[in-house]
């Protein structure tokens, strides 16, 4: 038997031009960094390989370290990307090289939902007619908007249309073929089986190879160690060996962005609740508290980036920490969901669901409850996280938000009233004391990637909290039906908002607990 272990040098020296490519990673967790900079070395050294294009179920790489997808976005390496996410970061990073390439119209940019990725993965493996979905309509996914096209080559090569069955709409996405696909794990053994012992996440890597290996491609995966054949359990092998055709070593390989091993992350050790650092008292905590009031004892939750983050701990704080069962889109249940950097992991999860698996019950709407935020709304209950023309980057595109937010049967939006507004925070009241540079209320939000008609029509509950107010999504539009103690509801809510806002007639406070700097009693 003939050795699967090559240098990154050797695996990039396969990849024939023209190749479709698919990267198993998300942001910095499970990113193969080293296939990917050897490849990008190659195309500096040799002009090859040349025309790729890059399916990205989730982002690949991020802007702290971990370059990722940034290896590979070279004129003439790159043609298309079609991703869930870009890496994203503050403004006072420069900009990714593949959101230079974006905005330049240098490569045709796709933005699709995850989940919707993932299923394509799986319907190309069955050779199948492509997917057949609900998730994505009336938003930017839809082709009576964007058609998840992120710039004007993209408009050029449409990827989804609207088709009807019996009578109803749906979206389809063509199949999309890869013949290679670049994944990461921890171990592999001499004969090429992964096992996944020190990651945050199994991710999609088992679809994505048996997507390739269906259609006759080519599977290279980055690991840290290899050991003796035979001596992996058959229960831990995650990928086996026959959809497996090279392996790169690279001790060195993070385990999440500026993290390179923590065995509470990957579920070795549990970590004691007392460890975890709880939320610092803000403005910001006073939303995550208002809508953590929204969960109930037994329930299982999905969660977002920004301040829903928070959430988690302020049920630590309130001493309920196994209250909820969180589930995430990188596929830990449980436990408690990391913030920072390291999101997208959680410590002491129950379990580790595959993400396709985890996009599954989050389409179907299975969960309870879902808290994520929202960059602006519009008077149609509309919701951008997807895009910012002036500053791109700061958003990584919709990821799993659109798959979550389709059929699920409560969403609770976090985030804060106007941009850049001065607050006075004491334990009695919230005091605007400068307002902000804008309203985050606006009458059509530049990208739609929840759609708030939709979800009137569907029946979906669903809320908006911040520090000022919380607001219904009602037939009439946004409703505020509580105000936080101290806001003036008519100069802080309906002015502030240019009337986009109105104001209950039956609207009650906010209880003053929210404000407290100690611990707030919660009961679920």
């Amino acid at each position: 038997m003939s050795s699967k272990i090559v240098t990154a040098e050797e695996a990039a020296a396969r990849i024939p031009d023209g190749s479709v490519v698919t990267v198993s990673s998300s942001s910095g967790l499970g990113c193969p960094d080293k296939v990917l900079a050897a490849i990008g070395e190659r195309f500096d050294r040799e002009g090859h390989p040349r025309g790729l294009t890059a399916l990205h179920p989730i982002a690949a790489g991020d802007m702290y370290g971990i370059k990722g997808v940034d290896h590979i976005a070279k004129d003439g390496l790159l043609t298309k990307i079609i991703a869930g996410s870009y890496p994203s970061g503050p403004s006072s990073l420069p900009m990714p090289e593949i959101w230079r390439m974006l905005v330049e119209d240098r490569v045709a940019a796709y933005n699709v939902p995850s989940g919707i990725l993932f299923d394509m993965h799986r319907d190309v493996a069955a050779r199948r007619p492509g997917v057949f979905t609900k998730v994505g309509l009336d938003t930017f996914v839809d082709p009576k908007r964007q058609g998840c096209a992120m710039n004007k080559a993209a408009e050029a090569e449409p990827i989804v249309t609207r088709v009807n069955l019996d009578g109803e709409t749906w979206l389809h996405f063509p199949n999309i073929v890869p013949n290679v696909a670049i994944l990461r794990a921890t171990t592999a053994d001499e004969c090429g089986n992964l096992t996944y012992e020190h990651e945050g996440a199994y991710l999609g890597g088992l679809e994505q190879a048996i997507a390739v290996r269906n259609h006759g491609g080519l599977v290279i995966a980055q690991v840290k160690r290899v050991t003796a054949a035979g001596s992996l359990r058959p229960h831990d092998v995650r990928v086996p060996s026959h959809l497996v055709d090279l392996v790169v070593v690279d001790p060195d390989q993070r385990q999440t962005t500026e993290t390179h091993y923590d065995p509470a992350i990957s579920g070795e050790i549990l970590r004691p609740w007392s460890s975890f650092t709880l939320a610092e008292h803000g403005v910001e905590k006073v939303v995550a508290r208002r809508a953590a009031m929204e969960l109930r004892d037994g329930q299982t939750a999905n969660l977002g980036f920004g301040i829903s983050a928070m959430v988690p701990r302020i049920l630590l704080e309130a001493g309920h920490p196994q209250a909820v069962t969180w589930a995430i889109e990188q596929g830990a249940t449980g436990g408690m969901p990391l913030t920072g950097f390291a999101f997208g992991c959680a410590s002491n999860a129950d379990a580790y669901v595959p993400s396709p698996q985890q996009f599954i019950y989050f389409q179907g709407g299975g969960f309870d409850v879902s808290f994520l935020s929202f960059l602006e709304i519009d008077v149609e209950g509309n919701v951008n996280v997807s895009k910012l023309g002036k500053k791109p980057y700061l958003t990584a595109g919709c990821g799993g938000f659109v798959d979550i937010t389709a059929h699920a049967r409560k969403i609770v939006f976090s985030g804060l009233f106007e941009a850049g507004a001065e607050i006075d925070l004491t334990e009695d009241m919230l005091r605007v004391a400068k307002p902000g540079k804008f309203t985050k209320m606006v009458d059509e939000v530049e990208h739609v990637t929840f759609s708030g008609r939709r979800a009137r029509e569907t029946g979906q509950e669903v809320l908006y909290v911040t520090e000022r107010c919380v607001i219904k999504l009602e037939q009439e539009g946004l409703v505020a039906t509580e105000i936080m103690p101290g806001i003036d509801p008519v100069r802080d809510i309906a002015e502030a908002s240019q009337g986009r806002v109105r104001i209950a007639e039956n609207a009650r406070r906010m209880p003053h607990s929210l404000l407290s700097s100690g611990a707030m009693e919660l009961e679920l």
